[in-house]
């Protein structure tokens, strides 16, 4: 039997402080995690050799892959758990988390199983020195055990941006990335320790935030009530439901990943120069999605509220404010990067060459907002209403158009086609998730109607 709340727990207004209540925590959670790698190399770079920077570097980028491949036990949670908060199922509120800690503990284990195949796969795809292999190669060996945790706080965080807990969530992720940087600090120059440092400092901050999230839900399950329904829990059609959500959700997140990879891949095609210049340009779109993720977050627990209680007014309202927030913030960003890019460029890099070619393509890289900020709301609009099939096909349709747009342009144009054809991937994911919106609000709401801000 589901224990229902008298009202539901959320606010059934949609406002502006609402939308920046969670979104300006995720933002700032966003901006601490590179804080991260700038530590890392920091201590480990007071060793002799520079091979243990490269390794921390390799095992990094491994995890980095790894992990985010997994990215769907934060957005499937997100959306499914505002959905049930909108309606005041409490009970189903424990359900969908349980469901996601089950998912993220088999993967994990999985994970750990799999290691001795993930690492020679790795291995021979980023190649290295034999030194920073075998350094990248310890460093693997000890973190990989971090994947249950790490996975689990990928469902904890979920859950309480669902609840529209980003303050939760941002301390969760604050303390996360602080016990990681403090006993890589303490483990490195404290202990005299290597690479090894590095490796066990994630696994016990990883260990460290899923304990604070444990917590961190006990203490509002305990406010909320409701109970542990372990028939629901299991049951096949939410089971299969979860399972659905999360699979669509990681081929979608894949697509995205290989088409990064794509660029990156095809920009050292043209030389070292235009990698160099590529690479520091790309620290723009870094901080673009910090900034605008806020807001598809603040999109996925608002929208996912509405579309709970089959509130097409409110989900029409959450979907236009948090795009209104999203949109200014874009343009701001785009006449960030115009006016101080060329500045930021030059703090990034010392090489005159490689200052000169990147200011060549800073263009494209302000447009880049202005055009992305799009795709941003709509998956965040889609993983609310837990519409995983649509995002995953637009995905792939959309990275067909992107390789047809670079199989066009970078022949005539060179980089700056190829940095065409990525805004050409922005553009096409927000124009085919806006050509389904009709589709979406009639699967919500049973009747025709166009989803816009009232």
């Amino acid at each position: 039997m589901r224990t229902m709340s008298a009202t539901p727990t959320s606010s059934q207004r949609v406002t502006h402080r609402a939308v920046l209540a969670i979104a300006l925590p995720i933002m700032a959670a966003n901006v601490s995690e590179p804080l991260i790698g700038v530590v890392d190399t920091a201590v480990i770079g007071r060793l002799p050799e520079p091979y243990y920077i490269g390794a921390v570097a390799l095992g990094g980028v491994i995890f980095s892959v790894l992990f985010s491949a997994f990215g769907f036990l934060r957005m499937g949670t997100t959306g499914m758990t505002a959905q049930a908060d909108g309606v005041g199922d409490r009970d189903e509120l424990r359900a969908v988390l349980a469901r996601a800690l089950m998912i993220a503990g088999a993967c994990g284990l999985a994970l750990i199983v799999a290691s001795p195949l993930l690492r020679r796969t790795a291995f021979a795809v980023i190649e290295g020195s034999q030194a920073v292999e075998s350094q990248a190669s310890a460093y693997f060996d000890i973190r990989i055990w971090a994947a249950p945790f790490s996975l689990a706080n990928y469902a904890f965080l979920g859950w309480f941006i669902g609840l529209g807990r980003a303050g939760t969530a941002f301390a969760l992720q604050i303390l996360l990335n602080v016990t990681n940087m403090a006993l890589n600090i303490v483990f490195v120059l404290g202990f005299g320790m290597a690479v090894e440092g590095v490796a066990l400092g994630s696994l016990l901050a990883a260990m460290v935030a899923a304990t604070g999230g444990a917590w961190a839900v006990s203490r509002e399950l305990a406010r909320r009530g409701g109970g542990w329904q372990w028939p629901a829990i299991l049951a096949p059609a939410r089971l299969r439901r979860t399972l659905r959500v999360n699979g669509d959700i990681m081929v979608r997140s894949l697509c995205l990943l290989l088409s990064f990879s794509f660029f990156t891949a095809q920009g050292a095609k043209a030389g070292d120069l235009v990698l160099a210049a590529n690479a520091v340009l790309m620290n723009f779109l870094y901080v673009y999605s910090f900034v605008l993720d806020g807001f598809a977050h603040a999109s996925e627990t608002l929208v996912g509220r509405a579309a709970g209680r089959r509130d097409r007014d409110l989900f029409r309202r959450a979907a236009g404010i948090s795009t209104l927030w999203a949109v200014a913030v874009s343009v701001a960003l785009a006449a960030l990067a115009i006016l101080a890019g060329p500045l930021a460029i030059d703090g990034l890099t010392v090489n005159p060459e490689i200052r000169e070619t990147a200011r060549a393509y800073l263009p494209w890289v302000a447009l880049a907002p202005v055009v992305g900020v799009w795709s941003f709301q709509l998956d965040g609009i889609f993983i609310g209403a837990t519409e995983s099939r649509e995002m995953r096909n637009m995905m792939i349709v959309s990275v067909a158009i992107y390789l047809g747009a670079w199989a066009l342009l970078t022949p005539i144009w060179g980089n700056h086609g190829l940095w065409m054809s990525l805004l050409v991937l922005f553009a096409a994911r927000a124009a085919t998730l806006a050509a389904r919106l009709p589709t979406l609000d009639r699967t919500l709401f049973g009747t025709p109607g166009p989803v816009a801000a009232r």
